[in-house]
């Protein structure tokens, strides 16, 4: 039977590209100079740095616009709170979602199952994977999955015959 997977995985190669460049262009810009503005990153964890709020929500949108110029999708993210670290300096926790959720996988399952299609779908970890007779079945699939999950960025792969 064909099958494939749907998972929501972040290029780990080119969100470190897209923070790198991102911090080159914050040390290079005039507005920048002299002041603390960063990223840094962790496992699943980006850390903004700056002076005041305005000044971090700039750096937020650089960090916005590297990782567009370099396909990484911004709907990995998810902004925190903007915390206070010492004087007026101001860091915020952005978190990079990796797998797909129970709760999401959850509503994939339902809408394929809602959709009268002849195909199966199973929660497998942070991963769903759907099977069916034919590929034809399983394009249309993905395409439902597509427009009915927008706020998700999935991708599909695995695809066995």
């Amino acid at each position: 039977m064909p099958s494939f997977d749907i998972t929501s995985e972040v290029d780990k190669v080119e969100l470190h590209n897209a923070v790198d460049q991102a911090n080159k262009e914050i040390g290079n810009r005039f507005d920048f100079k002299g002041s603390d503005a960063r990223v840094e990153q962790g496992e699943n964890l980006l850390t903004l740095f700056a002076d005041d709020e305005f000044k971090l929500d700039q750096v937020y949108d650089v960090l916005i616009g590297k990782m567009a110029k370099r396909n990484v999708d911004v709907r990995f993210l998810s902004r925190g709170d903007v915390q206070k670290v010492s004087g007026n300096k101001v860091k915020q926790e952005v978190k990079v979602k990796n797998g797909v959720s129970t709760e999401d996988a959850k509503k994939i399952v339902r809408v394929l199952k809602d959709s009268k299609l002849k195909v199966q779908a199973s929660i497998q970890g942070d991963s769903v994977r759907v099977t069916g007779a034919k590929r034809d079945t399983l394009q249309e699939a993905i395409s439902l999955a597509r427009a009915e999950m927008k706020e998700l960025p999935l991708s599909f792969g695995n695809f066995r015959d």
